[in-house]
């Protein structure tokens, strides 16, 4: 277990420090000891030497919003099965959303939680603990409690808090632990029964439409509420452009305010969902192309901090419904990093920043040791092929559930090898032995 290990011959990329050179790494009881971007680093006594060949070499990803069936819905997924899927798609941590049977309300349970995953997964989870008891946006939880249990955020999962002035005493509350509170913009009212974007190809389909303002006017109250109480205020996913205005506004006023987004909004819009494919059933939904493009360019020029999964597993049951009527969701663990260089590929975002948003961002926003290649850091790794071809097959999935958005997508971008406090984790069945 305490075996040194070295990767040498890598092409190290550290959004934490701005590094993009060759060089090796090595690792001992967990932890990184040395980083040499100048030549070989010596060898200890049976130490384990990978020769990256020129691959790269990232800090493991930190993915934000990930839902799991485990506790009470094992069928979808487990905190192992998650744990595999993570670590073959490069994640090396994810928070876990509360949205679990029993919730994540109580002390006990995120000890519970803490403790379970420890003995089953393979990479590290997070837990994220609910902001109302039940997830029912009536009554807070104890933060404080929570937080001490080993709650890295606060969240409100699939649910929004409709509220403004529950939303002002957890924002109070959150401030006074220094703990994020990591809240989806979501009006109810607004957002009614509305199954994907408001427009032309919702009437099209004859579908009802989610408007943009369902996402925007919460946001601004959140955003207002924020900048009142001093909270630590993460915007868990945007979607629209005049959602990134509203971001880059209250930036300018506040360092406390970040904001996510999935990989889902990045990759994908409406046409996408085609002829009622209902694993392009989305929240928020997919929206228009120019929506799309705003979003990169809210990710490049830093509006945007993070870039998660939004793992949800669904069974195919609540899934292959009529689209008005199946569950929302889509799994993307093992989908993030290559869907994320997509962007890279087509000249859209530099690699850097796509790392940045998926490694140092979200370790800086949860208070993490992860997230860097430096001697003393965790020692959480990811080698990938920037260039691997691929084709994506829902078979070959090591998550539980099916419901990908990316079921016969050709992408470009592979994980080799992911490396957790020092072990390998995951293997490419393709990977030259070492």
């Amino acid at each position: 277990m305490n075996r040194p290990l070295l990767i040498e011959n890598a092409r190290i990329v550290d959004p934490a420090s701005m590094t993009d050179e060759p060089g090796s790494v090595l690792v001992e009881r967990g932890r990184i000891t040395a980083v040499n971007h100048q030549g070989p680093v010596g060898v200890p006594d049976g130490a384990e030497v990978i020769d990256a060949k020129g691959l790269v070499l990232a800090p493991g990803l930190i993915d934000m919003r990930v839902f799991t069936g485990e506790p009470g819905r094992e069928y979808r997924e487990t905190f192992a099965s998650a744990g595999d899927a993570a670590a073959a798609g490069g994640v090396t941590s994810f928070v876990m959303m509360p949205d679990t049977n029993p919730v994540v309300d109580d002390a006990a349970v995120v000890d519970f939680l803490i403790r379970r995953a420890e003995a089953t997964s393979k990479v590290h989870v997070l837990p994220a603990a609910a902001i109302t008891r039940g997830l029912k946006g009536a009554e807070l939880t104890e933060f404080g409690l929570l937080k001490q249990a080993g709650a890295v955020c606060v969240a409100e999962g699939r649910s929004a808090l409709q509220s403004s002035a529950l939303v002002r005493s957890a924002f109070n509350y959150a401030a006074n632990f220094d703990l994020p509170v990591v809240h989806q913009p979501q009006d109810f009212g607004l957002a009614a029964d509305g199954v994907m974007n408001e427009g032309l190809f919702a009437t099209v389909l004859g579908l009802r439409g989610i408007p943009a303002e369902a996402e925007t006017i919460p946001l601004s109250r959140d955003l207002q509420l924020a900048a009142l109480t001093g909270a630590r205020y993460h915007a868990a996913q945007i979607s629209v452009a005049s959602a990134a205005s509203l971001i880059r506004e209250a930036k300018r006023r506040s360092r406390k305010i970040t904001a996510g987004v999935s990989i889902n909004n990045l990759s994908l819009n409406e046409n996408d969902v085609g002829r009622y494919r209902t694993f392009f059933k989305l929240s928020p939904p997919l929206r228009a192309e120019e929506e799309r493009q705003a979003m990169i360019e809210a990710l490049r020029s830093g509006v945007i901090d993070t870039i998660h999964s939004d793992h949800d597993p669904q069974d195919t049951e609540v899934k292959r419904q009529p689209f008005a009527e199946a569950s929302v969701g889509a799994i993307g663990l093992e989908t993030l990093l290559a869907a994320a260089l997509r962007l890279v590929h087509s000249g859209d975002v530099d690699l850097m920043t796509v790392l940045r948003a998926m490694t140092i961002r979200p370790a800086e926003i949860l208070g993490l040791e992860a997230g860097r290649i430096h001697p003393g850091a965790p020692a959480d790794l990811v080698l990938f092929d920037l260039d691997y071809p691929w084709q994506v097959q829902e078979q070959r999935f090591l998550s539980r559930s099916r419901n990908t958005a990316f079921e016969g997508a050709r992408l470009a971008g592979k994980v080799m090898r992911t490396i957790v406090a020092g072990q390998t984790v995951f293997v490419h069945a393709e990977e030259s032995p070492t």
